[in-house]
């Protein structure tokens, strides 16, 4: 069975790719379209919204003739201090992924060869072959527990909490795991990479930190070597959600201190006072002594860990998936520079044959980046989770709280949010690179129709991540969600949609500014009389509709990463 057709049905029937309803002919700069989808209304309401530049720049040069064209905010001459008259910048992307953007591949590690207790017809469990071999690498330091060609059943769960481990097969349809635990689940998932963090030292920002520097004045710097892993972030302070209009609307993290940039120290100097901190990645947003802003010393990450080269399935019976809820297949949790490569859903063995969850690959969640900065998530393919509903269900490539990670080449079909950043602050300098979505459905229970849903930033701010290259047949979304999800309210600022293309529909209602340059095909929604665009004026930035096929560079990632190594 193809990849294509392995992923083309759920519950026994096709799914739709799109039914977003566009109808032209309102108005040179208006199209009315179907908000069909978990935000911003009800399935099927209908809403006049515009799309266009806002009175923004409306292409750079070459673009309104056709013909190669570089946006006005990327000319070729860019440098990360570039803006113009009015203050608008891109931030520099170009750090996202394992090493900062390095190709993820195994080190020189010794190899630990799974066969002991192993069965590669699938029948009996290899629960502990795999996690002794597991082990064994931790013990030694590190290694790659490679898994020869099979079927192999999982029926408890896989875990490593130490650095320079490992998973490897002999391809994602060679070598194939399918995990049977449907208990005890929920919020967790069957491949689990956890460091144990404590946070041992801190100090108070001596003066606010600005948006695209990379050095900290604090208090005290005694404590901090180059070297160190740090969190970065402040109070969740009245002053700061009145800031951004979100009194009685922002509610679960209120007088939390939040991490918001995950970094590394690479110069401490105490020769100066107040003392000054550089870390290695430019900061994304204003941190503010106001909000009690500091930075901790984080130990206990772990590094240089991955998966490739493997087949994952953890469908059930349609019963089963529904009982659990936010059911993750591989997970990465206080990682720094990770990577997951060369990895597909398929087909599992305990779905059904016919009627609901019929030929299903996944429970519910694919993959989570949580709490982790580098890493790097390249040609994965995922598709056909059982759960789409309500709780954080079905999302596919999900990112929380975490900084500078890379999704590229990967594919997502007939999720309910294929690509998402959720629950809670601190998603930073995140990219999607060259990714394909279509498909993507929500349930409100285990017997409705569903509805068309989109990828999107969905909680609480996520800043200055950028989608480059990428294809949305279903759509993506940035917009004030309002109360939805414990008050997630703005889902986004400052986030920028580059060369995008598809069938879908792009809707990008950030607050203060969110950028919106060269799309292709996209319906491109940046105002709507709804609740989701409260408080998210000015219009977005929207340059080179119609003309991302023609856009240099093709890819803004890319490119920024290129200028940025030839400076070195």
């Amino acid at each position: 069975m193809s990849a294509e057709s392995r992923l083309s049905t759920v519950r026994g029937i096709a799914l739709p790719v799109v039914t977003v309803a566009i109808f032209v002919g309102c108005g040179p700069s208006e199209t009315t379209a179907s908000t069909t989808g978990e935000t911003g209304g009800a399935a099927g309401a209908t809403s006049t919204v515009t799309s266009g530049t806002g009175g923004l720049s409306t292409g750079g040069s070459g673009g309104a003739s056709g013909g190669p064209w570089h946006s006005a905010l990327y000319p070729p001459d860019w440098n990360s201090t570039f803006e113009d008259a009015e203050g608008h910048f891109l931030h520099d992307f170009s750090y996202a992924g394992f090493e900062y953007g390095a190709p993820p591949l195994a080190e020189d590690l010794p190899i630990f060869a799974v066969s002991a207790g192993l069965d590669p017809t699938g029948m009996a469990d290899s629960t502990q072959a795999l996690q002794n071999a597991i082990g064994e690498a931790e013990t030694a330091g590190g290694g790659i527990v490679h898994l020869p060609m099979g079927l192999f059943r999982v029926d408890g769960q896989l875990v490593i909490h130490s650095s320079h481990v490992v998973l490897q097969g002999e391809g994602a349809q060679q070598t194939q795991l399918y995990f049977t635990k449907t208990q005890g689940i929920s919020d967790t998932a069957h491949i689990l990479f956890d460091g144990q963090v404590t946070y041992p030292t801190e100090t108070l920002l001596a003066a606010n930190g600005e948006a695209r520097q990379t050095t900290l004045q604090v208090e005290d710097a005694s404590g901090f070597t180059p070297g160190d892993d740090v969190d970065i972030g402040f109070v969740i302070s009245p002053e700061f959600i009145e800031e951004h209009g979100m009194t009685g609307t922002w509610q679960a993290f209120n007088g939390t201190w939040q991490t918001f940039f995950r970094r590394t120290v690479i110069d401490v100097n105490t020769a100066v006072s107040p003392a000054v901190l550089t870390v290695d990645v430019p900061l994304r947003y204003t941190l503010k002594t106001r909000d009690s802003a500091s930075v901790r010393r984080v130990s206990g990450m772990i590094d240089h860990v991955g998966v490739e080269s493997l087949g994952v399935a953890n469908a059930a019976s349609w019963e089963e998936a529904w009982a659990q809820t936010r059911s993750h297949v591989i997970e990465m949790a206080h990682v720094r520079d990770g990577y997951i490569k060369n990895v597909e859903s398929f087909v599992s063995p305990q779905a059904p044959t016919s009627g609901d969850g019929a030929g299903a690959h996944l429970l519910s969640g694919g993959i989570l980046v949580r709490e982790s900065k580098r890493v790097t998530v390249d040609h994965v393919t995922l598709g056909l989770p059982q759960h789409r509903g309500p709780g954080g269900n079905g999302y596919l490539f999900e990112v929380q709280r975490s900084s500078e990670v890379l999704t590229v080449d990967s594919v997502a079909k007939n999720g309910r949010h294929n690509f998402i950043q959720n629950w809670g602050f601190g998603t930073t300098g995140c990219v999607l690179l060259r990714v394909e979505s279509s498909g993507g459905k929500a349930y409100a229970d285990q017997n409705s129709t569903g509805f068309t849903s989109l990828g999107e930033y969905h909680h609480s701010l996520a800043t200055a991540n950028l989608v480059d290259s990428s294809t949305f047949d279903d759509g993506f979304s940035t917009i004030n969600r309002n109360g939805e999800s414990t008050g997630a309210g703005h889902t986004g600022t400052q986030n920028v949609f580059w060369n995008v293309r598809g069938k879908g529909m792009l809707r990008s209602m950030q607050f203060g500014v969110g950028y919106i340059i060269g799309t292709q095909d996209l319906s491109v929604v940046t105002e709507s009389p709804l609740p989701m665009f409260t408080g998210t004026e000015p219009v977005d930035y929207v340059e080179g509709q119609n003309q991302g096929a023609d856009l240099e560079p093709s890819s803004l990632y890319e490119n920024q990463r290129s200028k940025r190594l030839m400076l070195k």
